[in-house]
């Protein structure tokens, strides 16, 4: 692999799709060539599981049923997106990845499902893969949560399944990204999302600049 694999992170509504564009826009400014990609949904496959994962009854799968969707959509991302465009010296950004699903399956769900069945998955569907950078988008829930739901409203599909989960949830799954954070300093840097668009593409671009050297 030579290009860079930076993957956003974050609860609901902490601004993630603007920013992956913006940081974007950045980079390619830098004459980098830049791929964007997202879990779940960036192939064709990943569309059909996107559409059984983010909408309908909150409660139509279990955790081990979603963590195993959300596996089989990222394989799918890593063998047709992210590793042919690295082997090709591209950056790629992904809006979520296997943080996520540890974040939501394993915190959110006040941790049923075994953490050590999350790491078997990931190592059967990416091996020693990681990302180069992960940047986790910090904003208080109750925020967030306003953000998301606002955004629903002109969308066409209302992906609201995790949204319409108790707030008790959304704290777990907040302080799950902060855990993560802790454990990993060496991939992961939080940054406070709390704040308008430009001052947290700012802070952004500083921390990758200051991580991977652009």
């Amino acid at each position: 692999m030579f290009g860079k694999f930076i993957t956003l992170e974050g609860g609901d509504g902490c601004g993630k799709s603007t920013q992956l564009k913006l940081l974007a826009e950045y980079l390619q400014s830098k004459n980098i060539d830049v791929v964007l990609t997202k879990e779940p949904g960036s192939t064709d496959e990943g569309k059909i599981l996107r559409e059984l994962l983010v909408t309908g009854d909150k409660d139509k799968f279990d955790a081990i049923s979603e963590c195993l969707l959300y596996y089989a959509d990222r394989r799918c991302n890593l063998k047709k997106v992210v590793w042919p465009a690295l082997k090709e010296n591209k950056w790629v950004i992904s809006d979520r990845y296997a943080d996520s699903t540890e974040a939501y399956q394993y915190y959110g769900y006040n941790k049923r499902v075994d953490f050590q069945t999350l790491k078997s998955l990931y190592k059967i569907v990416a091996g020693d893969f990681k990302p180069d950078l992960t940047i986790i988008l910090d904003i208080d829930p109750e925020i967030g949560m306003r953000r998301s739901f606002a955004k629903s409203q002109s969308m066409e599909v209302k992906e609201l399944r995790f949204e319409s989960r108790q707030m008790e949830f959304h704290h777990n799954l907040r302080q799950g990204f902060l855990e993560i954070a802790k454990r990993e300093p060496d991939r992961c840097v939080v940054i406070n999302a709390n704040t308008d668009i430009e001052t947290l593409h700012k802070h952004i671009i500083e921390t990758v600049n200051e991580r991977l050297g652009v």
